[in-house]
């Protein structure tokens, strides 16, 4: 990687990470990158506008490249790929942690040095907060899902009711 030769991985890494953030969150953009027929110019100006002060001019070069080669509409594609690509080169894993409300700092401590003495890595952990949980949590990691959410567990309980287990011992 060129990140790795000019010894910017980090910067370039935390570069993606804010331009996956931007994708994620605007479908505008989203809509602007996949239009065919929006003139190239006006996309590497939106580009620049976007990213030009907040990124690397490594990272920002980049991001024009793809932009003349009509790739834009996968931008947030190309910047997970290199966050996996990074995370593996630097023996990182992704985890992401889903709970009902916030949690205190000790107990995302303690769930990131659960899953690196489980993984024998280091640990980036994403945090999201779902009311529709109820209570409990979701962890995914090297895809690995463990589901302690008390809403999966009523669906569980009322698939249980459902089937009607009871037999008569008349």
């Amino acid at each position: 990687m060129l990140a790795g030769d000019l010894g910017e991985q980090e910067a370039v890494a935390k570069d993606m990470r804010l331009v996956k953030a931007v994708c994620e969150e605007n479908r505008e953009l989203n809509a602007v990158f996949r239009n065919p027929e929006m003139k190239m110019s006006k996309k590497t100006a939106i580009v620049d506008d976007l990213f030009g002060q907040k990124v690397s001019k490594t990272t920002m070069a980049f991001i024009e490249f793809v932009v003349k080669k009509n790739r834009s509409f996968n931008l947030r594609g190309i910047a997970s790929s290199y966050l996996d690509l990074y995370r593996d080169s630097h023996n990182i894993v992704l985890s992401k942690f889903t709970t009902a409300e916030e949690v205190d700092q000790s107990v995302l401590d303690m769930v990131s040095k659960a899953i690196a003495s489980h993984t024998h890595r280091d640990v980036e952990l994403e945090t999201k907060t779902d009311p529709r949980i109820i209570g409990g949590f979701a962890m995914e990691f090297d895809n690995n899902i463990y589901d302690a959410r008390l809403s999966s567990r009523l669906v569980k309980l009322r698939q249980q009711f459902d089937k009607n287990v009871y037999e008569s011992k008349l």
